[in-house]
């Protein structure tokens, strides 16, 4: 792991407001994710690891603080520019799966470089690779009604790789497969991590966090503990 610091937050807060009253959902979040860390953020209904999450992925802006991503200060940045940095900086995966129906799977791998102006070829050939890693080559013809849940979460996987991100933002990744798959998909973040990726992961299952080599627990908008594997 390196001791560059990827993501650093310095005194995060949000606040969203009703009327003239602003409820406070973080409260001052200090934090540093490294590269090639793989770390679980935890937490009860109403801890802010949501809005962290939205924060973390440039989804939504802080009301105070710094948010430094990979060298940039994302914090006041205007919305095009933040969807450039979601578009080069960072890769998703969340519980819904969202893919295309009417596409392949390397079709949809491939969407996030429509956006970002890449060609055709090379699109199918990134592509390609993506799925690769996450051991779909041979289903990359095959649409969403012709694979498992698994094999479906794999491609949104893909998907999310295909960009070769800095990090990699999973949103209780596995809430929508059963056990067995839930840990089919576990071993490929590890093995992204094992490859040099950064990954957070959003999750209320421990069996989950315990994948992970850093827990970050919040609690009421705050750090309340911060525990790396030994």
């Amino acid at each position: 792991m390196s001791t560059e610091s990827i993501i650093h937050l310095e005194g995060i807060e949000k606040s969203y407001f009703m009327g003239n009253q602003a409820i406070p959902v973080l409260k001052g979040i200090n934090l540093d994710i490294f590269k090639n860390e793989y770390v679980a953020l935890m937490g009860p209904s109403g801890s802010g690891k949501s809005t962290l999450m939205n924060i973390l992925g440039c989804l939504d802006s802080p009301t105070g603080g710094r948010y430094i991503l990979n060298g940039k200060d994302v914090s006041k940045m205007l919305d095009d520019d933040l969807a450039e940095v979601r578009n080069t900086e960072i890769g998703f995966v969340f519980q819904q799966f969202n893919l295309l129906p009417r596409l392949s799977a390397a079709e949809n791998v491939a969407l996030p470089l429509i956006y970002a102006g890449v060609s055709k070829k090379e699109r199918l050939e990134r592509a390609l690779a993506a799925l690769d890693k996450v051991g779909l080559a041979d289903r990359s013809h095959h649409k969403s009604n012709e694979l498992s849940g698994g094999q479906i979460q794999r491609v949104a996987i893909a998907r999310a790789l295909v960009n070769n991100p800095s990090i990699l933002l999973a949103d209780e990744p596995t809430g929508n497969l059963d056990s067995k798959t839930s840990v089919e998909v576990m071993q490929i973040f590890g093995k992204l991590q094992d490859a040099g990726n950064t990954v957070v992961l959003v999750t209320h299952e421990e069996d989950i966090a315990a994948y992970a080599h850093r827990v970050v627990r919040l609690r009421d908008g705050l750090v309340e503990s911060d525990t790396t594997k030994s």
